[in-house]
């Protein structure tokens, strides 16, 4: 797992190692006034991916937490896969392709 994620789970409240099934869940980092956020989130859910959603206006550390994942940006939407690899403005296109690649996505 990259040093930048640990950073991010630690963050969070979340153990950096050994972590739990329901901790290695899809992390969404947006806001609901941003239109990439609100197109990627209604792909997962038309699509039925559990994620959990982190909003980044109301939470403190959730901006610290991408900038370490992002290397002192914070582009949203940022979403982090159980595989510690994470998509920072992703296309839909780019969304069905690492769900396929995670087995979490049927290609259609």
């Amino acid at each position: 797992m990259s040093r930048a994620l640990n950073q991010a789970r630690t963050m969070l409240g979340r153990p950096a190692k050994g972590v739990s099934a329901v901790a290695d869940a899809i992390v969404f980092y947006g806001a609901d006034w941003c239109p990439d956020c609100l197109r990627s989130k209604r792909y997962l859910e038309h699509h039925g991916v559990v994620f959990r959603f982190v909003d980044t206006d109301a939470d403190p550390g959730a901006n610290e937490a991408i900038r370490h994942l992002q290397g002192g940006r914070e582009r949203i939407p940022t979403i982090v896969f159980p595989d510690g690899s994470f998509l920072v403005e992703p296309s839909n296109s780019q969304l069905s392709s690492k769900l396929q690649e995670l087995g979490l996505l049927v290609a259609s």
